[in-house]
C-alpha cells in the first residue's frame, strides 16, 4: 500500500538517513522504533507531507505521490505527539471542524460520523467536553477520531504513548488493535519497544536501518 524508495534527508551537513526503503502493507500495523533524536519523526514528517525529502519517492497503492503538494496530507492522517486539539472547541467540534470546512461535509453528516467514531473509540459520552476536561489517553483518542474523520488511507502516530500513564497507554494500544481489526493501515513512531511489540504486525528497527547506510 505504502512504499518508500531510496529516501534521503539531511539538514545542512547533517545526514539524517540515506537511500531508505520501507513498505507498509494494507491493513498492517507497522511500528518504527529507535531512540529519540535518530530521525524517526523526520521520516514521519516526510511521509505526511510536512517536509520534503532531498531525494527518493513515495508510492501509495502503486501511484507516485507528489511530496510538495497536499497529496500526502490527504492520504495519511497524522496524530501529533502533543495531540494538537483546539482548546476552544469541544470534542465534537474538534472532530467535525475539518470535514465541514475542508471536505465540505454537512454539519449533520459530519456529526453523525463523529459520534460513530467516538462510540468505536469508547468516547461516546465525551462529545460535549473540552480538551482540558479530558485525560491524556482520552485526548489521544479524540486526536485519533479527528484523523479518522478525514477518511485517510493510512493513520500515522508520532510517539502516541509519550507522557501517558500505564492505563492510558493500554487504552491507546486497544484502540490501535480495534482499528487494525477494522482493516485500518497504521504506522506508529515510538521508542517504546514493548508497546511496539504488543500492537504491531511488524517492527522496523530504524537505528539498524540508518546504521546500514
Amino acid at each position: 500500500m505504502l512504499e518508500i524508495k531510496s529516501l534521503t534527508k539531511s539538514y545542512g551537513d547533517n545526514l539524517i538517513f540515506q537511500d531508505l526503503d520501507l513498505q507498509v502493507h494494507q491493513g498492517e500495523v507497522l511500528s518504527i522504533v529507535g531512540p529519540s533524536g535518530i530521525g524517526k519523526t523526520t521520516l514521519l514528517k516526510i511521509m505526511t507531507g510536512i517536509e520534503p525529502a532531498d531525494s527518493g519517492d513515495i508510492f501509495i497503492d502503486g501511484q507516485l505521490v507528489n511530496q510538495e503538494g497536499r497529496d500526502l496530507q490527504n492520504k495519511i492522517g497524522l496524530i501529533f505527539q502533543d495531540f494538537n486539539l483546539f482548546p476552544n472547541y469541544t470534542v465534537m467540534g474538534n472532530i467535525t471542524l475539518a470535514p465541514i470546512n475542508v471536505n465540505k461535509l454537512s454539519a449533520a453528516k459530519s456529526q453523525k460520523e463523529a459520534r460513530s467514531l467516538l462510540t468505536t473509540l469508547g468516547m461516546a459520552d465525551k462529545a460535549d467536553l473540552y480538551p482540558y476536561q479530558l485525560s491524556g489517553g482520552q485526548k489521544q483518542r479524540v486526536a485519533i477520531a479527528r484523523a479518522l474523520a478525514m477518511k485517510p488511507q493510512i493513520i500515522a502516530y508520532d510517539e502516541p504513548t509519550s507522557g501517558l500513564d500505564e492505563v492510558s497507554t493500554g487504552q491507546v494500544a486497544e484502540v490501535i488493535k480495534t482499528l487494525k481489526d477494522q482493516g485500518v493501515t497504521q504506522v506508529v513512531i515510538t521508542h517504546d519497544q514493548p508497546f511496539a511489540e504488543e500492537i504491531s504486525d511488524r517492527v522496523f528497527d530504524f537505528a539498524k536501518e540508518v546504521a546500514r547506510v
